[in-house]
């Protein structure tokens, strides 16, 4: 019986408040005082009413402005002041699970446009740093102000961070060089231990009762590291529906930075063009920069681009890009000839995260990949070892 009336709870959390008349939470009929042991059961039904003010909060706006008020005027159960904002972040994060929180969090801006979310200190204070809240921060960043963009920097470095750990490890293995086993390393790891040298320069440390060299340092062999220095220019289209991309290619360049053996540059785009090589290292300065929308020119930033080339046998142009050209594609295609025949190695990225989607204009990226680009789509674990590999 318990089990049929978990049912019908969900059922009316399902159907909404308009349904109040034909299914009643468990416990709420009738209005009596529960009897001896009907506590939990009463507690139950008032647990499943506060879910329904939360979701009517948010989804009574589907029906127009006057029922949006309603329920901002409705009462919680037993008497509690109606929902704002704030109030109701911190009631859908203790009353459902996290990836229902975030679905409803992600409605509540997108679909609803409680843009209120991110105008608010108290509200943003409460939202949980996730990479959908860091697109909607940047999407909606040209409307924050003192504090809650201050806040919002402190969401994007938090998932900025978080994205970099990920893949941090994964860029410096593609990168790693064979060992070298003329110098020796502080890294302490059993496939760099130089057996040879440990044992030669510990054999003062003979035991002679107990037979055994006592250890007192062990050496590790270190790798070879590589700077001869290829430049790589990482080229990101910064239209809306790239907004993954950006985001990804933002950390990238970071990661890349890092490395002796690269010298990294990141351009962003849309019809203007915005170096922002001098914040490659910090990728919430470069993801703040950006400027989603507008309209696309890829020959304009591929000319650019073309004129960061110093050394074009060691030069790597990274082109993160829809291929949906807002100029002229003969001038794109013209520019893009010009960069390959002159020794350059050119990248089209038709996607550049975690599930590598592309959409993209297929006949663009077929006619590049006949003059010779590498033209795919890519995760950055990809990318890396795809780069490594080529340097």
């Amino acid at each position: 019986m318990a089990s049929e009336q978990e049912t019908l709870n969900r059922w009316r959390l399902v159907l909404g408040s308009f349904s109040k008349n034909h299914i009643a939470f468990s416990g709420t009929a009738g209005g009596e005082t529960p009897e001896e042991g009907a506590q939990e059961e009463m507690d139950q039904s008032i647990h499943y009413m506060e879910m329904e003010e939360a979701l009517d909060y948010l989804y009574l706006r589907e029906y127009g402005e006057e029922q949006e008020i309603r329920s901002r005027d409705r009462k919680g159960g037993q008497g509690k002041s109606a929902l704002t904002v704030p109030r109701w972040i911190e009631r859908i994060r203790k009353l459902f699970p996290k990836q229902t929180v975030e679905v409803m969090e992600r409605h509540a801006l997108e679909k609803y446009d409680m843009t209120e979310l991110l105008t608010d200190p108290e509200v943003m204070r409460k939202l949980e740093p996730n990479k959908d809240l860091l697109k909607t921060i940047l999407t909606l960043k040209h409307m924050m102000k003192g504090e809650v963009l201050e806040l919002a920097r402190q969401v994007v470095k938090k998932v900025a961070d978080e994205l970099t750990r990920k893949l941090e490890q994964d860029v410096r293995r593609a990168f790693f060089g064979r060992i070298d086993r003329t110098s020796s390393s502080p890294v302490r790891s059993i496939r760099n231990l130089d057996i040879k040298k440990t044992i030669k320069n510990n054999l003062k440390n003979y035991d002679t009762e107990q037979q055994q060299i006592i250890l007192k340092q062990v050496y590790f062999n270190a790798r070879v590291k590589k700077y001869n220095k290829w430049r790589v220019i990482i080229c990101v289209d910064e239209s809306g529906s790239m907004l993954d991309s950006v985001i990804h290619s933002a950390v990238m360049a970071g990661i890349f930075a890092k490395l002796p053996m690269l010298d990294t540059k990141l351009v962003i785009f849309d019809t203007q063009v915005v170096d922002l090589s001098g914040y490659v290292d910090d990728p919430v300065e470069t993801l703040m920069s950006i400027q989603l929308g507008g309209g696309t020119n890829i020959a304009r930033a591929l000319g650019y681009c073309e004129k960061l080339v110093e050394y074009p046998h060691r030069t790597l142009m990274v082109l993160v890009s829809d291929l949906y050209e807002g100029g002229d594609y003969k001038t794109m295609y013209g520019i893009s000839k010009g960069i390959i025949e002159s020794g350059a190695k050119l990248v089209v990225l038709t996607a550049l995260d975690m599930e590598a989607n592309p959409d993209y204009d297929k006949r663009a990226a077929a006619v590049l990949a006949e003059m010779g680009a590498h033209v795919g789509a890519m995760t950055p674990e990809q990318m890396a070892n795809w780069i490594g590999g080529l340097l």
